[in-house]
């Protein structure tokens, strides 16, 4: 068996395996890493494509759909790989994207899981929104990345290339150590998809383990391919998962009053979308909240086992973008 496993969760996505899998053969060293691609039931003749073209590539084939969060639990389920490897089928990596991060990951045990700099794929000289240069998150719960705050995104001047420990590393591209993956139960399955890789990584914090960005790995990302920005569907999931991930993870202490603020500011996020006219927005917050009022309790279990976190942004950064005006992350301070 090899040392790494190269995951590719896809569910009809075969104009991005027939775009970037070329490249990822290319970069990949086969000696030590296998590529396998996980089939979340596709209709679009993926597996036929993959059958044709790749017939060396290791398929697992799943029943249904079960989003990222349960199509990746049931392909790694039954891997053994020291580390698993969680990539995006809209990615195209460059050349030597895999050995900095294993050669960081194998020099210090501690690393549960790392990410590569995540660059724009359309504008390659500018972060992605989705991981950047590793995640951050704030004391309210509001995540951004280093390179990436809401919706501005920093060109890339090198300014972030540095290998340090961040809060979150990427869904999109994960690399993620076999054995501790499985010890913490994967991906919670209840998120189905959206800031699920945020609360793997909080939970391997408080279990003591750390995440890090290493700039020296490269890919770049479409972005966008699951659910579109303009889907309320989309902000369904991101406001009920976010109020999941604080009640879930965050000190007993902090937790509840945290919720309380967020409630308020959720309220008024809800308003700037009904002024806008985006009404089936405002009604996917509301339906947030309310699935959050029910399912809250599910996660009472977990209380007992936070730790305080060094590495949680002390200040809001919401204000910091919208009231001070800090629109990149290096002026943050």
């Amino acid at each position: 068996m090899k040392k790494v496993a190269v995951v590719i969760l896809n569910w009809n996505g075969k104009k991005w395996l027939h775009k970037f899998l070329p490249s990822l053969l290319e970069h990949t060293p086969l000696d030590i890493a296998e590529i396998i691609v996980a089939d979340n039931a596709s209709t679009d003749h993926s597996v036929n494509f993959l059958h044709q073209h790749y017939p060396d590539i290791q398929q697992i084939h799943l029943d249904q759909n079960y989003g990222f969060t349960g199509g990746y639990n049931r392909a790694l389920a039954n891997l053994e790989h020291e580390y698993f490897v969680l990539l995006n089928s809209d990615i195209e990596v460059s050349k030597h994207w895999l050995e900095p991060i294993i050669e960081l990951m194998d020099n210090d045990h501690n690393i549960a899981a790392c990410q590569p700099k995540i660059l724009a794929y359309n504008q390659k000289d500018h972060f992605e929104y989705a991981g950047a240069s590793g995640g951050m998150m704030d004391w309210l719960g509001y995540p951004f990345c280093r390179g990436r705050i809401f919706h501005t995104s920093e060109k890339d001047e090198g300014q972030y290339n540095d290998a340090r420990k961040i809060f979150w590393a990427t869904g999109a591209c994960m690399f993620v150590r076999g054995k501790v993956y499985h010890k913490m139960g994967g991906l919670d399955e209840h998120f189905f998809a959206h800031m699920e890789e945020i609360d793997l990584c909080w939970r391997m914090q408080n279990a003591g383990y750390d995440i890090w960005v290493e700039p020296k790995s490269v890919v770049y990302h479409v972005g966008g391919g699951t659910l579109q920005s303009d889907n309320p569907k989309k902000t369904y999931y991101n406001f009920r998962n976010n109020l999941l991930l604080i009640i879930k993870n965050q000190d007993f202490t902090k937790a509840y009053f945290i919720i309380f603020l967020r409630l308020i500011l959720d309220g008024v996020a809800g308003l700037q979308f009904l002024f806008q006219g985006k009404f089936a927005h405002t009604w996917a917050i509301v339906q947030a909240h309310f699935a959050f009022y029910v399912q809250q309790f599910r996660y009472q279990k977990y209380r007992s086992q936070h730790n305080a976190l060094e590495s949680i942004y002390p200040n809001s950064i919401l204000w910091a973008y919208f009231v001070r005006g800090k629109k990149k992350y290096r002026d943050l301070g």
